[in-house]
């Protein structure tokens, strides 16, 4: 119960605050997309959120609007830090009294008062790609793939870890497979927890309103769908605009297909093994 109580006071600080910049800063509405990210590479609890924001919004008239000079950050990031904390703090606050727990946490959140926050910031990513590339790495991921164990005894598991520290120079973790399983657990969502969450112009019901309100009205025009014969190398090709059989080395000769590679995924054989030898 406290982890969902806590994950979610985590996402409505941060769209709080980011409405809050979006209408202080500029005088519009913007939106996010905020995906929930619980884990550090050793497995350690780290929870935090990785958010994507445009440049641009609805003012309070409603009309279109592009926010800020698009090669600096959209918010000074000192100030979205310190709002940032006070937002979260004072929500957790509330909702841990009215829950009757507060006083279990009390001290802690008071000490969290004095902690220096910091909130990462990125410039503006330069196309599409480069926004799906980012968000892809958070989406659909778990705590740990397969790639990264590297043994399973009786009694320990290995795997591979960056230190950011140091670099992000990767090294080899050995801990018992009872930690192990503590702290791959730490992860698990609370039951129907929704861990991808838009806001604002992202919205489903406001976007809904939006084409309701500036979309020009539409009179109905009957179509013909036709079945068509072109391949999905030709559809590719068409939209794309580029041959993907073509070698990318010679660019002369045919690719074909020799092998399909299975599909990357989480680590469900190699961690229920785990369970299975932890339980024995």
């Amino acid at each position: 119960m406290i982890e969902k109580l806590y994950y979610s006071a985590l996402f409505d600080a941060c769209w709080s605050t980011l409405k809050t910049f979006g209408y202080t800063h500029f005088g519009a509405e913007t939106g996010a997309v905020c995906v929930l990210h619980s884990w550090g590479q050793n497995l350690s609890l780290h929870p935090h959120l990785h958010c994507l924001v445009p440049a641009a919004g609805y003012d309070l008239k409603g009309c279109w609007k592009k926010l800020g000079d698009h090669q600096k950050f959209l918010y000074p990031v000192h100030q979205l830090s310190g709002v940032f904390k006070g937002k979260f703090l004072d929500l957790l606050k509330r909702r841990l009294r009215k829950k009757q727990l507060l006083s279990d946490f009390e001290e802690t959140i008071e000490n969290a008062y004095g902690k220096k926050w910091v909130v990462y910031c990125e410039p503006a990513m330069a196309n599409a790609e480069h926004v799906i590339r980012y968000l892809g790495q958070y989406t659909h991921r778990v705590a740990i793939s397969n790639q990264r164990i590297l043994k399973i005894t009786k009694t320990h598991v290995s795997f591979i870890a960056k230190n950011y520290r140091t670099g992000g120079q990767k090294s080899a973790i050995t801990i018992t497979g009872v930690e192990f399983l503590r702290r791959f657990c730490q992860h698990i969502l609370p039951r129907n927890f929704v861990k991808i969450r838009y806001y604002g112009l992202y919205n489903a019901t406001t976007k809904r309103n939006l084409k309701l309100q500036f979309q020009p009205e539409e009179h109905p025009v009957e179509k013909k769908i036709q079945q068509s014969n072109e391949t999905a190398t030709a559809v590719i090709h068409r939209i794309a605009g580029k041959d993907f059989k073509k070698c990318p080395h010679c660019e002369h000769g045919k690719m074909i297909i020799v092998r399909e590679l299975p599909r990357i995924r989480s680590p469900a054989i190699a961690i229920s093994t785990l369970f299975y030898k932890a339980l024995q």
